[in-house]
């Protein structure tokens, strides 16, 4: 397939997900599965241009003063990738898949930029209501972080110690121009793919069949170091989900102590039993899901419990643009209930002197520091503890400094970290 013939597909594609609200993964596998002469660089392709447009929509639409899947994945193309867009009508011409021919005024739109600024929310590609509370939050540099959020992300890989070696990942995926991170010792990362090329499938090579590393976003892994998990502790992992910081704690405890991974939901917690077993995790004891009596001997007895909240998930909108436009202040109400009960539940397991360690991939204040000093203002035996002093305790080579300059809590950012957007607060619960 051509140019214009991915086009096609993708507003294909993007038709589906407005009509039928599906999340865009379920439209581009819907799509595949009924186009099956597409080959994987197509799909790929058609993928870019719709995942492109999600995370750019308002501007395109601004741009194009209309806001039809056709005019928005024309303006992705244009505007984003850089095509001509003269070169591209004549090439309409040609192809028998391509949509209907550009109009004179679709023209127009794509080559003159509008001489008028947009509105701040339009320029952040983020729905209106969502623009105040997030924009609030880092002031001056809001339009950078929302410009990073519209970005591609790449891919991060975090090495399994229990198993291989940084050197060990970065001469096996040399192939691939692979490089090490900013602030994890054990993160890897390949770079965001351009315009219509193909990501890398770093799980379909053998060194992931052996367990040598696991996707994983810096973000996330710096949660996990931030636990301050050490050989010998014994961590509850409350919300374990398909495991991923399960797996990092195993791995910094060098699978000594012991980790319960509970969820409690299953569907969530059945990947976790596969994972474990190929990174070769030996201390990690996975709950019944949703058995809360389980539970019940754990508490007062874990050194650290970690609470990975339920969020809307508004830092991972590089890798999950659509969640943005379906997101609606109920699902954000329904997210902070959520996190109350989680947090509520959770504390009565850490034992006095033992930490309580809160995680969200949001960038919402109210997912967040308002989360967590409603939480200290209900409970006085916790008090919060500085990142910057656990972050110095072992050896990194990084600085870490709060995307809206908090000395206590962390807020990492695609602008000033390059990573997913992620709250980490670390409370400890006192011996009285």
């Amino acid at each position: 397939m051509k140019l214009p013939g991915r086009l096609s597909a993708a507003i294909e594609v993007l038709e589906n997900i407005e009509q039928r609200h599906l999340p865009a993964k379920n439209a581009l596998a819907d799509w595949g599965r009924a186009n099956r002469f597409a080959g994987s660089k197509d799909r790929a392709a058609i993928g870019n241009i719709v995942f492109d447009v999600l995370r750019n929509k308002s501007t395109l639409a601004w741009q194009m003063d209309d806001e039809s899947a056709r005019s928005v994945a024309l303006a992705a193309v244009v505007r984003l990738w850089g095509v001509d867009a003269d070169a591209m009508a004549n090439e309409f011409k040609d192809d028998k898949f391509a949509p209907s021919q550009l109009s004179d005024s679709e023209l127009k739109s794509l080559k003159t930029p509008r001489s008028e600024e947009p509105p701040a929310s339009v320029s952040a590609n983020m729905p209106e209501w969502l623009f105040d509370a997030m924009s609030k939050d880092f002031r001056d540099d809001f339009e950078a972080e929302a410009k990073a959020l519209a970005s591609r992300a790449p891919v991060d890989l975090r090495v399994n110690t229990l198993k291989s070696t940084t050197e060990k990942l970065l001469k096996n995926f040399s192939k691939f121009n692979i490089a090490p991170t900013q602030f994890s010792k054990i993160a890897l990362r390949v770079a965001p793919n351009r315009n219509d090329e193909k990501s890398p499938n770093l799980e379909a090579e053998a060194a992931h069949g052996k367990g040598w590393f696991e996707i994983q976003d810096e973000g996330s892994q710096i949660a996990s170091l931030l636990t301050g998990a050490k050989d010998g502790d014994q961590l509850l992992d409350y919300c374990a989900g398909a495991g991923g910081k399960t797996l990092a704690l195993s791995a910094l405890m060098n699978n000594k102590g012991q980790i319960h991974a509970y969820d409690s939901d299953k569907h969530r917690l059945r990947p976790i039993f596969e994972r474990l077993k190929r990174a070769g995790c030996r201390n990690v004891q996975t709950l019944e899901a949703g058995n809360e009596a389980q539970l019940e001997m754990l508490k007062n007895n874990m050194d650290i419990v970690l609470v990975d909240a339920p969020c809307t998930g508004t830092g991972t909108w590089r890798r999950h643009p659509d969640a943005k436009w379906r997101l609606s202040e109920k699902s954000l109400d329904d997210r902070l209930a959520d996190q109350r009960l989680v947090l509520e539940k959770a504390k009565s397991h850490v034992k006095p002197g033992g930490k309580l360690v809160y995680v969200t991939c949001s960038l919402l204040p109210s997912e967040n520091e308002q989360q967590i000093n409603q939480f200290l203002s209900d409970n006085t035996t916790f008090k919060p503890l500085s990142y910057k002093d656990i972050w110095q305790q072992p050896s990194h080579e990084a600085e870490l400094v709060s995307a809206n300059g908090n000395e206590t809590h962390l807020t990492l950012t695609p602008a000033k970290h390059n990573t997913d957007g992620f709250f980490i607060s670390v409370l400890q619960k006192t011996s009285e």
